[in-house]
């Protein structure tokens, strides 16, 4: 039996959750106390966002407050800013745009890497890079499940991570289709949340979501008591 890399341990634990909360904090220790709601929720995975000064320092944080949560970081442009996040503790790395120096930097540390796409030839583009996941962004705009839906009959083996503009009420919808992996969001950890320090709101909302993609995948299953 093969080995199982740093990678693709980090995207078992993505399928498994099918949920990455995508957290952008002005304060580090707002990234511990909301990882601690996330994982009281259910949910051991957070992508931290680069957009803000905290944004590495914060994965650093979470990192060493939580070693078995699988942290990420979002929003990373460059070779700089990917080696930085790893360096800090990032088990993955997402980007809004399909860069090929990050895709290789990565994949030769064997660091998952999800770098955005958004049109067929850009999946192409990531096929013959050997990649097998990307992240659909912006999803919503994009198209939501119903291009998800048209290319993964195109793109047969590529698998997605949607990211950008879903809701919570979206989140089934987009589970149900079995080439997503995991669909990033950011309501369970939306900015006023993090303002008012409603740890227990984002706790909830975490909740919501595990039950929400355990619905959607029993039904993909076939399971009668799923639900509607």
């Amino acid at each position: 039996m093969d080995a199982v890399t740093p990678g693709r341990a980090s995207l078992e634990a993505l399928a498994h959750h099918g949920v990455v909360p995508v957290l952008t904090v002005e304060r580090p220790s707002h990234a511990v106390d909301a990882a601690a709601a996330l994982r009281a929720g259910g949910l051991a995975v957070v992508e931290i966002t680069l957009r803000t000064a905290a944004g590495l320092p914060a994965i650093g944080e979470v990192v060493a407050s939580f070693p078995d949560m699988v942290v990420g970081a979002g929003t990373v442009l460059d070779v700089e800013a990917a080696a930085a996040a790893v360096e800090a503790g990032a088990r993955f790395v997402a980007s809004p745009v399909f860069d090929d120096v990050v895709v290789a930097w990565c994949r030769t540390r064997e660091v998952l890497v999800l770098p955005g796409v958004t049109t067929p030839n850009e999946m192409m583009r990531a096929r013959r890079a050997g990649l097998d996941v990307v992240k659909l962004f912006p999803a919503a705009t994009a198209g939501g499940p119903a291009v998800l839906r048209a290319v993964s009959a195109v793109f047969d083996g590529l698998r997605y991570v949607p990211t950008g503009g879903i809701r919570a009420a979206d989140l089934e919808d987009y589970s149900a289709i079995p080439s997503v992996v995991a669909c990033g969001g950011s309501w369970m950890v939306d900015p006023s949340l993090l303002a008012a320090r409603d740890w227990a709101a984002v706790e909830e909302l975490s909740r919501e979501a595990v039950e929400a993609v355990r619905r959607a995948r029993a039904r993909r299953a076939g399971d009668p008591d799923a639900g509607p």
